[in-house]
């Protein structure tokens, strides 16, 4: 029987601890903890996973484990938002953030665990839920950071901040936390951190980017209208579904034709839909599309070439100008690149190298163009230095075969993902509260 959450914290830090523990024993306590606690938590959290803004059971897990273990903890920020506060003295402040909301995924594999839960997400549309990105992990390896930190107390001086973020897969939490006032309410941080487990790198390692982490994103819904017709006699109509195939083709010439070749950017018509029988033209199509790029300049570039290819497809189609496409970009599914304070990211990595060893560390190039928004915890003008670490999810054994992310086969190996998350960010943190 697992025991009580605060039998399981006197059983992991009730015996006395030397001034300066070896990385052994902090692996060895996480080995235990991971028995007692994280596992069954691990798998509490994969099977009951909740949709962006409405984590509301994960969230309350996550504070009663927080509480559990003296930490301050303030739940309802910016929705579903846990804030946990551990003050140890002067020093700087650090935030570790840990996103929680799973996807509208139904999960297809054989995990005993696996998640057969649906929810009604905001739309009041019934959907089947699944954490097929790994937020559980992200989760679980906050609570064993905690844990840890709370134990080593005396290796460290200033204020930890933990963040269970809802929302990142519409990526909108973290903008919704700081409009709640989390920088005003809660003690800003100096130091902003943050880890993806990640299946196509190896489990045990870690990836800790000097520069670039994420590409910005940004939703972007087309409205196309028409003229409806008889589907025999389309001279008597205009054609939106021929139009919204006209702007698709088009679009696909603004990444290789209208920006440096240099630069990276991605325009995807994610959905598509208009119509309502065989032999009827319709009035309407609407478009649903994401846009990657990363810097602002490209960014603005290919916001602004969307505008100009509808209108003018619209308008080579003949169009009329009363009924030109309606370009709307979403104002909260949108964020910035994730860009890592290169210096802040030395100081993590030769802390993780020094202390995990030379061959935990690995530089995998970026595969795509994946968007985060913890960006906004850590942009140009708050000042916080932040650094987004990645760590594998995949035995070496498997690499290549395991399924992608968001796929209904998602699945990573739990206890090595874990085990090194909560040592990397507990090194990490460590570190940067050390580094003043």
């Amino acid at each position: 029987m697992k025991p009580p959450l605060a039998a399981a914290f006197v059983f992991l830090v009730g015996l006395p601890l030397s001034p300066v523990l070896a990385q052994s024993d902090l692996r060895a306590a996480i080995a235990a903890d991971y028995d007692v606690n994280l596992k069954a938590l691990f798998e509490h959290f994969h099977a009951n996973p909740e949709l962006s803004f409405l984590e509301f059971e994960t969230a309350r897990r996550l504070a009663a484990e927080l509480r559990a273990l003296d930490y301050e903890v303030t739940e309802g920020v910016g929705g579903t938002g846990v804030v946990a506060v551990f003050k140890n003295g002067d020093g700087p402040t650090v935030l570790v953030r840990a996103d929680m909301d799973g996807l509208p995924v139904r999960e297809d594999n054989n995990l005993p665990y696996r998640s057969t839960a649906t929810q009604e997400d905001t739309d009041g549309v019934v959907k089947p839920v699944m954490h097929a990105c790994g937020h559980d992990v992200h989760v679980t390896s906050l609570i064993g950071t905690a844990r840890q930190m709370a134990a080593r107390k005396d290796q460290w001086s200033g204020t930890l901040v933990l963040i269970g973020q809802p929302a990142e897969e519409r990526i909108s939490g973290a903008r919704n936390m700081l409009e709640d006032g989390l920088y005003r309410r809660f003690p800003k941080p100096d130091y902003a951190l943050a880890l993806h487990v990640h299946a196509d790198k190896p489990a045990g390692r870690v990836d800790v980017p000097l520069g670039i982490r994420a590409s910005s994103a940004d939703s972007v819904d087309i409205i196309v209208h028409g003229v409806g017709a008889h589907g025999a006699s389309p001279h008597k109509g205009v054609d939106p579904v021929l139009v919204a195939a006209q702007i698709v083709v088009s679009l696909q010439s603004v990444v290789s034709r209208s920006i440096n070749p240099q630069e990276a950017g991605v325009i995807t018509v994610g959905a598509i839909n208009g119509g309502s029988k065989h032999n009827i033209i319709g009035d309407r199509v609407e478009m649903q599309l994401t846009v990657r790029s990363n810097n602002p300049e490209v960014r603005m570039q290919l916001l602004d070439a969307i505008d100009r290819v509808a209108e003018g497809v619209a308008i080579s189609m003949g169009v009329p100008k009363d009924l030109m496409p309606e370009v709307i970009r979403s104002k909260t599914e949108t964020t910035p690149p994730t860009i890592n304070d290169r210096a802040t990211a030395e100081v993590v990595r030769a802390a993780i190298t020094a202390k995990m060893g030379e061959g935990v560390l690995i530089d995998k190039p970026r595969e795509g163009m994946g968007a985060e928004d913890f960006a906004y915890f850590v942009t140009p003008e708050s000042g916080v230095k932040g650094v987004y670490m990645n760590v594998g999810g995949t035995l070496e054994k498997n690499l290549g075969k395991a399924a992608s992310h968001h796929s209904p086969l998602f699945r990573i190996e739990p206890e090595p993902s874990i085990k090194t998350g909560v040592e990397a960010m507990t090194t990490a943190a460590i570190a940067l509260f050390n580094a003043e």
